[in-house]
């Protein structure tokens, strides 16, 4: 049985990119912006509807939803 030294693994220091004369920089990821946005909208919407639920004050919305289905995977293939 040997009893030599096993070299010990020191880490690097890290090195960071100074940022922009004052300026500080974050990165946030897209759903970090988008998902406030969605349920900001989607609160509005709940909080703007009619007080009265019939079909023709439904029809606003429904159009609304249809276009973020039509729009939103193309936005998010483009995120992606």
């Amino acid at each position: 049985m040997s009893t030599q030294a096993v070299p010990s693994r020191t880490p690097r220091p890290r090195t960071v990119r100074a940022a922009a004369a004052g300026a500080a920089q974050t990165r946030l990821p897209w759903w970090a912006v988008a998902l406030p946005a969605v349920a900001f909208a989607a609160l509005l919407a709940f909080a703007a509807g009619p007080g009265v639920a019939d079909a023709s004050a439904a029809e606003p919305a429904a159009r609304l939803f249809t276009r973020l289905a039509e729009v939103l995977p193309a936005l998010l293939q483009h995120l992606l």
